[in-house]
């Protein structure tokens, strides 16, 4: 397929018969990254919504569509809307909305804040751009996580702002200090956090972007956004991947594989705590140097976090696990999943 990585397209105020009968009508209209404004009671103001910088994760198209398709019957939003819809050729491979980047290609979500400008990192300084020209009060990037899973924020840095706009959407939100070239690390001047919805297939993900989109249209413009709910921080998470050439698997019983084979249920960990001497999969006779777990200073700190019992890879300590997946292409290509040994508690006003 050929790319045309240095376009994009403006809609304002789109009519019903752009936006089409259903969501998959309206992304298979779409040819290059598309940017929707809406206006808003206050013009001068304006909010920026990015969603689809991953092909298979939906919930924020799904939302952003059910939104605008009813705006006849919502109230006019307090400021001016800017959504981004992002890449949309991955999207449109078939089959829809399954491919999260396409073959040959490269994640465009570690393309931002790179000095290139060809290929995806030009599509990524076109993103930028289109958020930078309208100086937006937030930025909030809508996911799906990897596998099944309860929804949660993620941001750079935390204040009032931050929480408050986790609020609009989840209860918990992750500071994270990683830099692997994500939307969100970017300073744009504004609070920008990236929202988790939940697993690409779960309604209710696709619930808490819509709801979300609703909580940020009807927000007046304020230095202090109200906060819906008490929220969980989450400090720093670490990314665990498989070192160079490492084999996975995944299976409820260990058959003598190489490399590394993660337990077949091994989402179940997203919605709770994984407990000291917990076992997660399996190891061959490399057993953790199979893995590596980077912190902020690039150090391996793999054994502060696992261990093993005979060839089981164990947990060391209690941790919190997001955004393990099943998915194999994921796990090998961004990471097996995200952890962090404890939660800092909640946050209310």
């Amino acid at each position: 397929m050929n790319i045309d990585f240095y376009d994009i397209e403006y809609l304002n105020n789109p009519e019903p018969i752009t936006l089409k009968a259903d969501f998959k009508q309206f992304l298979l209209s779409l040819d290059v990254p598309t940017v929707i404004d809406v206006a808003g009671k206050h013009v001068d103001k304006c909010r920026v919504i990015v969603t689809l910088l991953h092909g298979n994760e939906p919930s924020g198209l799904i939302a952003i569509h059910r939104w605008l398709t009813s705006l006849g019957e919502l109230p006019t939003p307090q400021t001016n809307i800017r959504f981004i819809i992002c890449s949309v050729e991955a999207a449109n491979a078939s089959p829809l909305l399954s491919q999260r980047f396409l073959p040959h290609g490269i994640d465009l979500n570690r393309c931002f804040g790179i000095s290139r400008n060809d290929g995806y990192y030009a599509r990524a300084r076109l993103i930028e751009e289109a958020i930078r020209e309208v100086t937006p009060e937030f930025v909030v990037d809508l996911h799906n996580c990897s596998g099944s899973s309860p929804a949660f924020a993620v941001s750079p840095t935390l204040s009032m702002k931050e929480i408050a706009l986790t609020s609009f959407f989840c209860d918990a939100v992750i500071l994270s200090g990683l830099q692997i070239g994500a939307l969100t690390e970017q300073a744009f001047s504004c609070p920008t956090i990236t929202i988790e919805c939940g697993g690409s297939n779960d309604e209710q993900a696709h619930e808490v972007a819509f709801e979300g989109i609703q909580n940020i249209a009807e927000c007046p413009p304020n230095v202090n956004y109200p906060q819906k709910k008490s929220v969980e921080i989450i400090c720093k998470p670490l990314r665990l991947t498989l070192k160079n050439n490492v084999e996975l698997t995944y299976s409820h019983h260990y058959e003598g594989e190489c490399g590394v084979t993660l337990l077949d249920n091994i989402e179940q960990f997203n919605y709770g705590g994984a407990h000291q001497g917990q076992m997660l999969g399996w190891l061959d006779s490399k057993g953790l140097k199979n893995l590596q777990l980077l912190n902020e200073d690039q150090e391996n700190v793999i054994d502060e976090f696992f261990t093993l019992r005979d060839n089981q890879l164990v947990c060391a300590t209690h941790l919190r696990i997001f955004k393990a997946t099943t998915n194999k292409f994921i796990a090998k290509n961004d990471c097996l999943f995200y952890v962090v040994k404890h939660s800092l508690g909640t946050f209310e006003t």
